[in-house]
């Protein structure tokens, strides 16, 4: 292998700055950019060279800037811890425009990988109006740490200003949301967990630290794909912590989840949010909807929409706008 071959394997293998510089770590960079830039490549090789040069200026720029991420894509300033979920920490990244997903534990880089394909599919079969109801996937790659040399999976993430999770919503409602402002957010949890659905994804972990919401905009993303499953008959992997008693039995029993599943406890969630504010007729709607065989509740969600419209207005007349604050 000569030297241009060697340079070019060398640099696209690497995954931190620190696979490439040592402890001379200037000379390293020089003798590299001086064997890659393009306008010394070997003759048919200039595209390879161009691209090989720019991957080694943006592990460069890593190296000299500190917390940098780099990955075939690109690469990403890491800035602050900003949420700590169950099982991964999510960093701000470019500026806080995205969110670095890193599992704790590399043992949990599976569930990462079921995030990954959960949202592709959302992205390739989902409609594409619903697709604000998900965070959209940047990317998906495996994270090397410099120091152990350990593997995990890591995703980044878009992110979205402005939107808290209902166990927010609940802290400033402690006696319970009005059920007038909770049938905005049901509505559209029912919305995202038909967009789900259709595509051939099962969430699996709709527990209120999982469902965001925007007050002022009323709008609503439903987060945490990584108990998902997106084939038939997959069991839930693991239960959110501090939200057992939400889940219907056939995931405690390891039992395959179905499209009932998410609506146990998409249900769940909102007659906890409005705890003993909860209207007698919506409390027997939700009842139908978490009873313990699964297979005599509701699956379509779309249906069950249609249903819990009828409902509300039976109980407060047409649908208008109400304000939210927290």
């Amino acid at each position: 292998m000569n030297a241009f071959d060697d340079a070019v394997t060398r640099v696209a293998a690497a995954r931190t700055p620190g696979d490439l510089f040592g402890g001379d770590s200037g000379h390293a960079y020089r003798m590299l950019a001086k064997v890659l830039h393009p306008d010394a490549a070997p003759a048919g090789a200039t595209a390879t060279a161009t691209h090989a040069f720019a991957r080694l200026a943006d592990l460069w720029a890593a190296h000299r800037d500190g917390t940098v991420m780099v990955t075939r894509r690109g690469a990403y300033r890491v800035g602050p811890l900003r949420y700590a979920g169950d099982v991964a920490d999510l960093y701000t990244v470019d500026g806080g425009t995205a969110l670095l997903k890193l599992p704790r534990h590399p043992a949990d880089s599976d569930l990462m990988r079921r995030e990954a394909r959960a949202l592709t599919r959302l992205r390739d079969h989902g409609e594409a109006r619903h697709h604000a109801y998900a965070p959209r996937l940047i990317e998906s790659f495996t994270h090397r740490d410099p120091a152990g040399g350990t593997q995990r999976t890591a995703t980044v993430l878009a992110h979205q200003d402005g939107f808290v999770n209902l166990a927010r919503v609940k802290q400033s409602y402690p006696d319970g949301v009005d059920p007038r402002d909770a049938a905005w957010m049901w509505r559209r949890l029912l919305v995202a967990v038909g967009y789900a659905h259709h595509a051939g994804v099962v969430h699996g972990a709709i527990v209120p630290d999982h469902v965001l919401i925007h007050p002022g905009e009323h709008g609503l993303v439903l987060v945490d794909w990584c108990y998902s499953s997106t084939e038939p008959g997959q069991t839930v992997p693991a239960l959110a912590a501090g939200y057992h008693d939400l889940y219907p039995p056939e995931v405690t029993g390891k039992q395959p989840a179905s499209e009932a599943t998410d609506i146990h406890l998409a249900t769940r969630c909102m007659t906890w949010l409005m705890g003993d504010r909860t209207p007698p007729a919506l409390a027997r709607f939700a009842r139908g909807c978490t009873l313990t065989n699964p297979n005599n509740r509701p699956h379509d969600a779309w249906r069950l929409l249609a249903e819990l419209d009828e409902l509300l207005e039976a109980l407060y007349g047409p649908r208008t706008y109400r304000p939210f604050t927290l």
